[in-house]
């Protein structure tokens, strides 16, 4: 796979870092999760492919394991706020000295500078500090955040995953490490770069949900259909709207022209009236292999039996019987071969890790009667 042999150190953390772990360990990287003793269980959903070790980070030693680890790795990924890596004297700066080919990456919602650094928030606030939250809501309603993927996910995990293939791409030029400050607030504002860029050609001159792609036209919205389903429709381009038409059996000549604005809430109410007259299984054959851009909005449930979906194996089922995306995008030569395996228990393979980095059975031992590590290896079911 194209990160083999990369070995990164991710503190346990929420959302962001962890699917960044995922992506590296998803492409062949060997990710260690560095888990808080004493927690029953972890709240990472997105471990696939990662181990996990348990160390106490409230004694000395613990710390100072956690410091030989860093130094061995490739990668360090941190989501902590400013400042409590320096605090346990691990931020990159000292690290960076005894491993000047370390990668440290810290993703955090505000950057490691700016008045803000320290401050708490979440996805739905970084998205409001990137100015792209103003941009995202239906007309006449207050802005909507959608779900919390675009700054914890689009701006956050992925963008990180993004720095660090860089830095270690540009390591094999100089030999150097580097910090990589991910923002999520700067990250989800450069996943909305077309829309920042493309205000000076007047695609956003209207308010929030009267544009052409935030709602406010009729042939780029959701209908629902006769069975409570929905379809999607993306027909902006004249040969692609009259595709819709056809298909919705309308007349283009009853209609008002297609990019009149006054227009578009007739548009839509005969659109709604139409797409409300069918199922959304009756939609789909009709829409089906035209280029009126209509697509079933699927269910969960509904994504992995789609016939396009299904050809691809877009979705990927794991040993528990849990079903969730493949990795993507799909490399030719060294495609991702995701880990089906059960996500890891908290120091679950601390034994086997701190072997890898050099540790003696006596010594794993002893640090395990000392408290500084934890392990917990979970028996296989028979």
């Amino acid at each position: 796979m194209a990160l083999a042999g990369v070995r990164v150190i991710e503190l346990a953390g929420l959302a962001p870092a962890p699917f960044c772990g995922m992506i590296l360990a998803d492409f062949g990287a060997k990710v260690i999760r560095v888990d808080r003793t004493k927690v029953a269980m972890s709240l990472d959903t997105q471990a696939r492919g990662k181990k996990s070790v348990a160390i106490n980070l409230k004694t000395s030693e613990g710390v100072a394991l956690l410091r030989k680890l860093c130094v061995q790795s490739d990668v360090v990924l941190e989501p902590y706020r400013k400042g409590v890596m320096e605090k346990l004297g691990l931020g990159p700066q000292e690290l960076l000295k005894e491993n000047p080919r370390l990668i440290y990456a810290r993703l955090t919602g505000y950057g490691q500078s700016g008045s803000y650094a320290s401050a708490a928030g979440h996805d739905i606030n970084y998205l409001a500090m990137s100015g792209l939250l103003s941009r995202l809501g239906r007309s006449g309603e207050k802005p909507y955040a959608p779900l919390n993927l675009l700054a914890d996910f689009a701006g956050g995990g992925l963008t990180c995953a993004m720095g660090i293939v860089l830095a270690l791409l540009e390591r094999t030029k100089s030999g150097k490490g580097q910090i990589i400050d991910a923002s999520m607030v700067e990250g989800a504002a450069y996943v909305g770069s077309f829309v920042w860029k493309s205000r000076k050609i007047g695609m956003w001159d209207n308010s929030r949900g009267q544009n052409m792609l935030d709602s406010g036209a009729p042939f780029y919205d959701t209908y629902e259909t006769s069975d409570g389903k929905y379809m999607a429709v993306g027909a902006i381009e004249p040969q692609f709207y009259r595709e819709l038409i056809k298909g919705l059996e309308l007349e283009a000549g009853d209609l008002p022209p297609q990019m009149s604005l006054n227009d578009w809430p007739e548009l839509r109410r005969i659109f709604t009236e139409r797409f409300a007259s069918k199922t959304q299984a009756d939609w789909s054959e009709i829409f089906d292999g035209t280029d009126a851009c209509v697509t079933p909005v699927l269910s969960f449930d509904q994504v992995s039996s789609h016939p396009h979906n299904k050809e691809r194996a877009s979705f990927i089922t794991d040993s528990s019987g849990d079903e969730s995306p493949r990795p993507a995008p799909v490399l030719s030569v060294t495609p991702a071969e995701p880990c089906l395996s059960p996500d890891p228990a908290i120091g679950e393979h601390t034994a086997e890790v701190l072997e890898d980095y050099g540790f003696t059975s006596a010594e794993i031992d002893q640090m395990r009667a000392a408290g500084v590590v934890e392990c917990n290896t979970v028996k296989a079911k028979l």
